[in-house]
């Protein structure tokens, strides 16, 4: 029997993947080399913007070709259109899903991939470590706390657990990932596991308390995780999403301390405007991101950013989207990943926000960003 696991999407949904591949295998299935070859294809979707979730569509309507001439092709669908269906209340969505793909033999939620094998890395040198799933924080053009739910941490050991065995294998690279990877083990501290935590030299963590809206309220272990993955023989650790509302001084000691990790730093911006910021329910101001940037680069001066930027957010004016370019030009990102608004049913954005921005503005706006930044 062999699988063949198309993929859609970032690299969280890379590393399902390498989880999901580590499940078949463990049931004695081995990799195709394309679904031509395939017994079973998981398709692990994709729905951050409506381009990504029709290109998962085309693909399993041309599988249904496919099926319709081999009636034994077993096509599996998971991931985040899998998990928002999933997590409507209604169940309506799940029923829209099986009528829209009713080719479909099986939608697998991608948490029941899980962590008890190990995963089938498709690169030597670089691997991909999930340390937590799903988001808290609501930005109201985002489907992720609806497609992944809350944010759920992996217990600390087991994560450096995973790592040590990586650095064994000769692994010199990692990217620790997250949908905020700075609010790591925040539901960890809720639950009172962190004293049972302890740092290789064997003190006791206590978690780091993030100053937000004007007092400490969020409590986070990415420092501690992030210095013990750091002591470790890999040549270059990455981190991958950080929120700038909690960025925390000690994150930025940590990352001076130890020269292997990044000193490109992933840091959405979103847009350079208060108000859409404020519409978007990013917990910053303009100033306070571009403190931050100040911030960090006091303490690591070699640190340089790359971010994500949505033009074209309903209510998008020409002046804050200037906001925008003249952010772009005072931080100078390496790579700014910029994307058109897209509504995602589900949001907040989508139910109370019009979306009237005209495409081809949005599209002239993308231009111009990318021009500046990638030109």
């Amino acid at each position: 029997m062999r699988y063949f696991i198309k993929t859609f999407g970032c690299q969280a949904n890379q590393a399902d993947s390498e989880r999901i591949a580590a499940l078949y295998q463990a049931r004695g299935y081995t990799e195709a080399q394309s679904y031509d070859d395939a017994n079973v294809v998981v398709i692990n979707t994709c729905i951050v913007r409506q381009s990504a979730e029709d290109r998962v569509y085309g693909f399993i309507r041309n599988l249904a070709s496919k099926k319709a001439r081999n009636p034994q092709l077993k096509i599996v669908v998971t991931g985040c259109l899998v998990g928002a269906a999933h997590r409507e209340p209604s169940g309506q969505r799940l029923k829209d899903l099986r009528r829209l793909l009713p080719d479909v033999d099986e939608f697998l939620p991608i948490e029941e991939g899980g962590f008890e094998n190990i995963p089938v890395c498709t690169d030597q040198r670089h691997a991909l470590i999930p340390i937590s799933n799903g988001c808290n924080n609501m930005c109201t053009y985002c489907i992720v706390p609806f497609s992944r739910g809350q944010e759920v941490s992996r217990p600390f050991d087991e994560v450096v657990r995973e790592v040590e065995y990586l650095a064994q294998q000769g692994y010199t690279e990692i990217t620790l990932l997250g949908q905020n990877v700075n609010s790591y083990g925040a539901d960890l501290v809720r639950r009172g596991e962190t004293e049972r935590h302890e740092l290789p030299d064997g003190t006791h963590i206590a978690p780091v308390m993030i100053k937000h809206l004007g007092r400490l309220r969020i409590p986070t272990l990415f420092p501690y995780l992030l210095e013990a993955v750091a002591k470790l023989p890999f040549k270059k650790i990455n981190f991958i999403s950080s929120n700038p509302w909690d960025f925390s001084d000690e994150l930025i000691a940590v990352i001076s301390k130890y020269k292997n990790i990044n000193r490109e730093i992933h840091l959405p911006a979103q847009s350079g405007d208060d108000a859409i910021l404020k519409r978007m329910n990013r917990w910053y101001t303009r100033a306070e991101y571009l403190n931050l940037i100040k911030k960090i680069k006091a303490q690591v001066p070699e640190a340089e950013f790359t971010t994500d930027i949505i033009v074209g957010f309903p209510g998008e004016t020409e002046a804050q989207f200037e906001q925008t370019v003249e952010l772009c030009q005072q931080v100078k990102f390496n790579i700014a990943y910029i994307s058109m608004y897209s509504p995602r049913k589900g949001t907040v954005a989508a139910a109370k926000l019009a979306d009237d921005i005209p495409r081809a503005e949005k599209k002239r706006r993308w231009e111009v960003l990318n021009g500046l930044v990638m030109g």
